[in-house]
């Protein structure tokens, strides 16, 4: 399910705004497209990588809204996309993504989320 829907039209502020979009889920993935059709091929890693390891895991399309893409990189003080969110802690991107997956620590993760 994308929650781009559920996001729009809110009168909350920003920091509010994102706070709810990172814990709408238990894993929350802002990537470029949708897991059907990645926008980049970071996006496209992380779905795949995430997919391997049978993760249920909600999307946000930060090319569907400016004010999200700008201001979540400095409510996580992470510049980049994708940002892999569990339990509304960011988790990182695909470099580190892919080494949590390496060392079976994705894995872990994922479970108790």
């Amino acid at each position: 399910m994308n929650l781009q829907s559920m996001s729009n039209g809110s009168s909350n502020d920003l920091a509010s705004r994102l706070h709810s979009l990172v814990n709408m889920a238990p894993i929350m993935l802002f990537m470029k497209g949708s897991p059907e059709e990645p926008r980049c091929g970071f996006s496209r890693q992380i779905i795949s990588i995430l997919r391997s390891n049978n993760a249920k895991f909600e999307t946000f399309d930060i090319l569907q809204d400016e004010e999200v893409r700008q201001g979540l990189k400095s409510y996580s003080n992470w510049p980049t996309y994708p940002q892999l969110y569990i339990k509304g802690e960011l988790v990182g991107g695909v470099d580190i993504v892919r080494e949590l997956a390496e060392s079976g620590e994705l894995a872990q993760m994922l479970t108790i989320s």
